[in-house]
């Protein structure tokens, strides 16, 4: 058998100490495959923003264990942790978190220089994962100079960069209008289904979850359900 993208066995995540202390997980399995496409949805308070940081390592469990391709994430000490973000992951909050003076090219470019990359590499690289977006040309225009529904797709163009195993998308259509939303959610779709990547939301929009393969939805820390969607959104109809 194939060793899944990610396995959580046991997750927990608890805040402070004594009678104050918060338990945001409650002892989470989950295991998810290369090429899904997975939402996660909650109540506030559920768990679903503790449960994103520990897949994106920027946090980890207070008990259990995340294994990422076999890797025992929660063994990693800090620079271990970063490198892993930097090689394997991609994140896309709500919030579009671009640089406000900066050119939709050089945003895109910042991983690769945090990488390393040369000036010539970086500059194809950006360039490609603009044009993956729909954005081709676009790449001199700073984010005052692009709609809202252009800036998430400059920031998933940024995700995309670094050839991610794992894209985590933290309510990518929270601020967008109903229209700008569905077209980002058919990018993620086309990316999911098109070049295989492995792509886990959280979302409050059943709508934007209906796009995803898999709903996995939490309660109180704990996964309350599991469900495969035969019928996502966005999918082409079958011709048979």
């Amino acid at each position: 058998m194939s060793v899944p993208l990610i396995a959580l066995t046991g997750v927990t995540r608890r805040f402070g100490d004594g009678p104050a202390a918060f338990q945001a997980l409650r002892g989470v399995d989950l295991s998810i495959e290369e090429g899904e496409f997975v939402a996660i949805m909650g109540p506030s308070g559920s768990g679903k923003s503790s449960l994103m940081n520990i897949l994106g390592c920027l946090d980890t469990p207070s008990g259990g264990s995340y294994r990422f391709r076999g890797l025992a994430v929660e063994a990693l000490d800090r620079d271990q942790r970063a490198r892993l973000r930097r090689h394997a992951l991609g994140f896309v909050f709500q919030g579009f978190n671009l640089l406000a003076r900066t050119s939709a090219q050089e945003n895109v470019e910042l991983p690769l220089l945090y990488r390393g990359e040369g000036n010539e590499r970086r500059h194809q690289l950006a360039r490609a994962a603009l044009a993956s977006v729909g954005l081709e040309g676009w790449g001199h225009h700073t984010p005052a100079e692009l709609s809202g529904g252009q800036q998430q797709r400059v920031a998933i163009a940024r995700a995309l960069v670094t050839g991610p195993s794992l894209l985590l998308a933290d309510e990518p259509t929270g601020n967008l209008d109903t229209a700008r939303s569905h077209e980002i959610m058919a990018l993620l779709t086309g990316l999911n289904r098109d070049k295989g990547l492995t792509v886990v939301m959280v979302t409050h929009e059943a709508d934007m979850a209906a796009y995803a393969r898999r709903i996995v939805r939490l309660v109180d820390g704990l996964i309350a359900s599991d469900t495969r969607n035969d019928a996502p959104a966005g999918q082409p109809e079958s011709t048979s």
